[in-house]
């Protein structure tokens, strides 16, 4: 998830969102018709990346499962991240199968908007090895690999989840944060990389074309992000993003600080670059495959690119926290969304990068136009070419993000 801790938008911005997670009916968004609605963003501060104690082990931090005898399970996630019956939205028929199916009760709720102010909601909890009252809980790649450098989530017996094992994408397994793919189980995916208008730019495919071009002078925005924008500049550079030395960081920075000195880049962002490059004030920028795409259904000279060097992949993950009891009953949930079939009836909904192998095929069944389009599956040359960054230790991530804090000017 790609909201970040920014002021409320104006009207006229909220209006020229209303494709982003908070609208309606993103498979209706896809069809064209924007629905109205607002982007729900946290004004809040940004959480310390860890307080002193709050480190726990297998062993300090010991978890009973319940699921056996008691048939239930509590999910948090982001808002308009599961299907809706588009006849009656209080019902989710993928949800609604997998309780008959399984005979387990789903307690659903929609309330992370913030991956920080989640994390500032459970982190007393966590630290003190006690329940959150939540048997999955979904945050972004950083985030939870966060959680996971805390030891705040429950090692899963992925032995008794097949379709995950199976059907997980290949340039998914085997992330930086979690090699063994036994912590994070990714729910949706998407791509950073570069954007532009061509109402008033030419094409673009480089990361150093939009940090020097000189006909992008002052039209050029960058992601407040620093895993993004620091990634593909790292990328342009030609080093690995999910394996860089200090050295190779702070060449990257340089680079970066020379854009801002040179007035190439006009400010740094949120989501809220995307009405700027709708109404053509910025000519291009760095942003997210989600929001370009769906911008470009209203007016298709906006386009997103995957530059040359390669993108960067971030994913919104599934997990199962420490002192929750009922992880089997979260396993076999988590599992049952790896069905392909499954899998595919959640992304003709949210249509972001389906991370099923196999959904492809069977979205073909329900919408062809959907299973062509590149938001939700992207082809194995591009998602070849993408990386994803790599886990940061504490002291690694307060150095990272104080010196792009301070090129940014935040």
């Amino acid at each position: 998830m790609r909201y970040r801790t920014q002021p409320p938008l104006s009207p006229e911005a909220a209006a020229l969102l209303s494709f982003s997670r908070s609208s309606l009916s993103r498979r209706t968004l896809m069809r064209g018709a924007l629905a109205s609605g607002a982007l729900a963003v946290s004004g809040g501060a940004l959480v310390a990346c860890g307080t002193k104690g709050a480190q726990q082990t297998e062993a300090s931090c010991v978890s009973e499962d319940s699921s056996a005898s008691d048939k239930t399970l509590i999910v948090s996630n982001w808002p308009q991240y599961i299907d809706v019956d588009e006849k009656d939205e209080s019902k989710r028929p993928t949800l609604a199968a997998f309780e008959q199916k399984s005979g387990i009760k789903v307690s659903y709720t929609e309330d992370i908007n913030d991956n920080n102010e989640f994390f500032g909601k459970v982190q007393n909890q966590l630290t003190a090895c006690q329940p959150t009252d939540r048997d999955v809980i979904v945050l972004t790649d950083w985030m939870t690999a966060r959680m996971i450098r805390l030891g705040w989530l429950q090692k899963l017996d992925t032995a008794k989840m097949p379709n995950f094992q199976a059907n997980l994408l290949p340039s998914l397994k085997g992330r930086p944060f979690d090699k063994n793919n036994e912590y994070a189980v990714p729910w949706q995916s998407g791509l950073a990389g570069l954007a532009f208008n061509g109402n008033v730019a030419k094409e673009i495919r480089s990361v150093d074309e939009l940090l020097t071009r000189p006909d992008l002078k002052g039209k050029v925005t960058a992601l407040t992000e620093m895993r993004d924008t620091m990634g593909l500049i790292l990328l342009s550079n030609g080093h690995d993003p999910s394996d860089f030395t200090k050295a190779q960081f702070d060449d990257a920075i340089n680079k970066l600080q020379k854009a801002v000195d040179a007035g190439q880049i006009r400010r740094f962002t949120g989501n809220d670059y995307a009405p700027e490059l709708a109404k053509g004030d910025i000519a291009a920028c760095i942003g997210w495959s989600g929001d370009i795409i769906q911008l470009g259904l209203e007016d298709p000279k906006i386009k997103f690119v995957a530059p040359d060097s390669g993108a960067m992949l971030y994913s919104d993950n599934s997990s199962v926290p420490n002192k929750a009891a009922h992880k089997a009953n979260a396993e076999q949930f988590l599992d049952y969304y790896y069905d392909p079939a499954v899998a595919a009836e959640v992304a003709a909904y949210v249509n972001y990068i389906c991370p099923v192998s196999g959904a492809k095929e069977a979205m073909e069944k329900i919408d062809p136009e959907l299973a062509a389009n590149p938001l939700i599956f992207p082809d194995d040359a591009l998602l070849g070419n993408a990386k994803v960054f790599k886990a940061l230790s504490e002291s690694e991530e307060r150095e990272y993000e104080s010196a792009f804090q301070r090129v940014i000017g935040a």
